[in-house]
């Protein structure tokens, strides 16, 4: 006859442990994509992320002036200032 062992309680909490890990992990990669997604097709949201969070719209822009060569930066503030909003 066999013998059930007992689970092991530290294997139950290293379990949960990285599931927990998991889920943060992909939940933390889908809201950066998102928010890259919407800063990458929406003018109006980098307004937005201009006049509120600075410092994260720089780094958007300093990313995409490294690694892709692209002048957003300019050509939304001169949008704007067209516009008004600046």
């Amino acid at each position: 006859m066999l013998q059930n062992k007992p689970k092991s309680k530290l294997k139950s909490i290293l379990k949960w442990t990285a599931g927990t890990i998991f889920v943060v992990e992909v939940t933390g990669v889908a809201v950066t994509y998102g928010l890259w997604y919407r800063l990458n097709t929406e003018r109006d949201f980098r307004l937005y992320m201009h006049n509120n969070y600075s410092w994260l719209l720089e780094g958007y822009y300093s990313i995409g002036e490294r690694f892709g060569g692209l002048k957003t930066r300019e050509q939304d503030k001169i949008i704007w200032k067209n516009e008004g909003k600046i």
